[in-house]
């Protein structure tokens, strides 16, 4: 009687154990997390005041365009930036849209230029891509919004805050997971970022998105930070053609290395071996101190310095473009 007692007690403990392990895995945070100490200096400026609240009272600018979208032929890609980090990605087949958000708040930040497209002009979607949780990025509203029945992709452990938004489908991806649809083939790529929607739930993967269709390839970064080793990796094992990288958010109140300024974002657009180079990430939020004219001027002095100045593509919210 004891024995069986005995018995029973170990496997409920082992049982324990293995839930109790389960969990901390689910809890490690994920690889190339960005340290989340404060950088030297934090504290010797005042975010709030220097820009959030004059932010509050300063006019959006900015226009809603009325896109034409031009018709697609084989082998082009036309590509539409809405603002941030919100693309539009068509193929001659399949239309995808990349982290929309079209919020004109996020909670105390003012957008404080419009979306380049209105929602109602959008083409219907078949693929919605986000490349990690943050409030920015990942806008439930948004998503509510574009969802028509088509699948969504995102990173682990993100998948639970997109489920009951009108997607038939969620895929979560690790880093280097592939998915296939229609014409395109879609692959979560590493970042130097961290991908927690609040403060306890720092194991949520981020990362970027390599789109492959018809010998074309286009990354979007996500967001991220310049890590050494980590662009040439990618280009090691992606062609990648067209880069979509971020080049605002580089002087976080917390002082925090988590964005690339833009001449790191030059740097990784040299190490990832591409032909083309659009930026975003800068212009719609002030999340950091740089002021917002800032990031694409010291994007185009850079590259005029270093001779790639034709490789580099401003684009212009709702106005789309054919590469």
């Amino acid at each position: 009687m004891v024995q069986r007692i005995l018995a029973k007690e170990i496997r409920k403990a082992r049982r324990k154990m293995a839930v109790t392990a389960g969990k901390r895995r689910r809890k490690r945070r994920p690889e190339n997390h960005a340290s989340m100490k404060l950088g030297a200096g934090w504290h010797e400026r005042n975010f709030l005041t220097e820009v959030v609240i004059p932010t509050m009272f300063t006019p959006r600018n900015g226009s809603k365009l009325k896109p034409e979208f031009p018709e697609i032929g084989d082998g082009q890609v036309c590509i539409t930036w809405i603002g941030h980090a919100s693309f539009l990605i068509q193929t001659p087949r399949t239309s995808i849209l990349i982290d929309p958000i079209w919020a004109k708040w996020l909670k105390v930040f003012k957008r404080i230029k419009h979306p380049g497209i209105e929602l109602r002009d959008l083409p219907a979607i078949d693929l919605v891509l986000v490349t990690h949780a943050h409030f920015d990025h990942l806008d439930k509203k948004s998503l509510r919004a574009v969802a028509a029945d088509q699948p969504i992709v995102v990173p682990e452990h993100v998948g639970n805050l997109v489920h009951g938004l009108g997607f038939n489908r969620v895929h979560e991806l690790g880093r280097w997971q592939c998915l296939e649809h229609e014409d395109v083939k879609v692959t979560l790529t590493p970042a130097h970022h961290w991908g927690a929607r609040l403060l306890h739930d720092s194991h949520r993967g981020f990362g970027g998105f390599l789109i492959e269709f018809a010998g074309r390839s286009i990354l979007h970064c996500g967001d991220s930070a310049y890590a050494a080793g980590m662009f040439p990796q990618i280009a090691d094992r992606a062609n990648v053609e067209i880069a979509l990288l971020p080049i605002g958010a580089y002087d976080a109140p917390t002082k925090r290395n988590v964005h690339m300024n833009p001449e790191e974002a030059l740097k990784a657009f040299a190490e990832l071996r591409a032909r083309t180079m659009i930026p975003m990430h800068y212009g719609s939020f002030r999340l950091s101190y740089e002021p917002p004219h800032e990031p694409p001027e010291r994007l185009l002095e850079c590259a005029r310095t270093l001779g790639v100045l034709e490789k580099v593509h401003l684009l212009t919210e709702g106005r789309p473009v054919l590469f």
